[in-house]
């Protein structure tokens, strides 16, 4: 079991052939992250507000360079005062430990401001 946490690790490239996380294992790494982060089936979801379009702009952006970063990119809805983030692993159908990783690392973007 890996001691780091989720944040300091880094995503890999998974190998082909992997299963995707079983959900016990998913709802035990869900819990490492903010309460806002929900599982819905096969994806990891949050939904972020902010108080205008420039704000939201920018978190959008800081998210862009933790996904290039990490080579891992969720999708994403944005809106004037919002962001839905949408994480899973497509190459395995499923969630997959990058999910989580990325995930706590905009929780760590979004503990800058509070």
């Amino acid at each position: 079991m890996e001691t780091q946490p989720l944040h300091a690790r880094h995503c890999h490239r998974p190998q082909k052939g992997t299963p995707p996380l079983a959900p016990e294992e998913a709802r035990r790494l869900r819990e490492q992250l903010h309460p806002d982060w929900r599982i819905e089936g096969d994806t990891l979801v949050r939904t972020c507000r902010f108080g205008n379009y420039y704000e939201t702009i920018a978190f959008v952006n800081a998210l862009a360079w933790i996904a290039h970063r990490e080579d891992h990119h969720p999708d994403l809805q944005v809106g004037y005062n919002r962001v839905e983030i949408r994480y899973t692993t497509h190459a395995l159908g499923g969630l997959s430990e990058n999910d989580f990783i990325c995930a706590a690392r905009i929780d760590r973007l979004l503990e800058a401001d509070d």
